[in-house]
């Protein structure tokens, strides 16, 4: 499992921050959160392929989060067998997609399903067999959403106590990695005593918001957090009033959600470097990090 940071501006990008991006690529799932101007070439530079995008997670419909989606989905119908691409979002996505897809004159091969959500507080809009996925509002000038990316828990085998019991490798195996017991040569081998419960990885992703409630539920407990700070903390007001985070307070956020890391972006294109900001958070939760674009983080 992997995080690529494929934009960490704000509304405007700068020569050393694109717009928002995030790829997580998981098994066979590539899972985008937002997709700004300039997405697609973040995702050459970083060697991602478009066709590995499955999913687009979208916070809202401000143009420096989508704005890269309608080339994403004209270049990934070129592909010789044309790919399926869930996107996720606020109520109005169905709508904006729509409009979008008749702006830009091209007919789609790619087989898209729509997913708007529209939810009062943290809900699972997503159950898949390894992860499930789950939102929450958040407080912006536009209908917003958190998301969390949720591993399911699985058992881990010990492969060298199996070894050791003379139990080669190989399917017969499987139960095991379901909790279940097996035979091998008439003899029992229980689960309990060769396999481990693995806790699966949560990772929150909190885009604009001013200070709510649902963003410390929805980031609970999370491995990483990816919180947006777009102001130090001296522009609070300013922060206060377009609805945004400083650096402080998305450290109050993680603090209050106890989550494992923090890492910033979103960041005004008034700051050339982040430390300010990455400082400020620090004040009040240590494992913090100022995010930049192709930085790449493995869980």
């Amino acid at each position: 499992m992997q995080l690529t940071f494929l934009g960490t501006s704000c509304m405007v990008p700068t020569k050393e921050r694109n717009v928002s991006a995030v790829f997580l690529s998981f098994k066979t799932e590539g899972i985008l959160f937002d997709c700004g101007e300039g997405t697609q070439r973040q995702m050459n530079i970083a060697g991602i392929k478009r066709t590995s995008v499955t999913k687009v997670l979208i916070s809202h419909w401000h143009g420096d989060h989508v704005s890269g989606l309608v080339g994403l989905i004209q270049t990934m119908g070129n592909d010789e067998i044309p790919p399926n691409l869930e996107i996720f979002g606020p109520r109005g996505t169905e709508e904006h997609m729509e409009h979008l897809m008749k702006m830009c004159d091209f007919e789609s091969r790619v087989n898209l399903k729509i997913y708007e959500i529209d939810v009062d507080g943290v809900e699972k809009v997503f159950d898949g067999e390894d992860f499930i996925i789950e939102a929450a509002p958040l407080n912006h000038s536009s209908p917003c959403i958190g998301y969390s990316f949720i591993e399911k828990d699985r058992w881990k085998i010990d492969m060298a106590l199996l070894k050791k019991m003379g139990v080669p490798e190989g399917k017969h195996l499987q139960p095991l990695q379901e909790g279940k017991s097996i035979e091998w040569k008439g003899n029992k081998i229980d689960a309990e005593k060769v396999t481990s419960m693995v806790k699966g990885k949560k990772i929150s992703y909190i885009m604009d918001t001013a200070m709510c409630s649902p963003a410390i539920t929805l980031a609970k407990d999370s491995d990483i957090l990816i919180c947006e700070s777009a102001y130090a903390s001296d522009l609070e007001e300013k922060a206060r009033l377009h609805r945004h985070l400083t650096g402080k307070q998305a450290g109050m956020i993680a603090n209050n959600a106890n989550v494992g890391r923090l890492y910033l972006m979103h960041f005004s294109q008034r700051y050339k470097s982040a430390k300010e900001i990455e400082e400020d958070a620090k004040d009040v939760f240590s494992k913090t990090e100022a995010a930049h674009d192709f930085m790449k983080v493995k869980l």
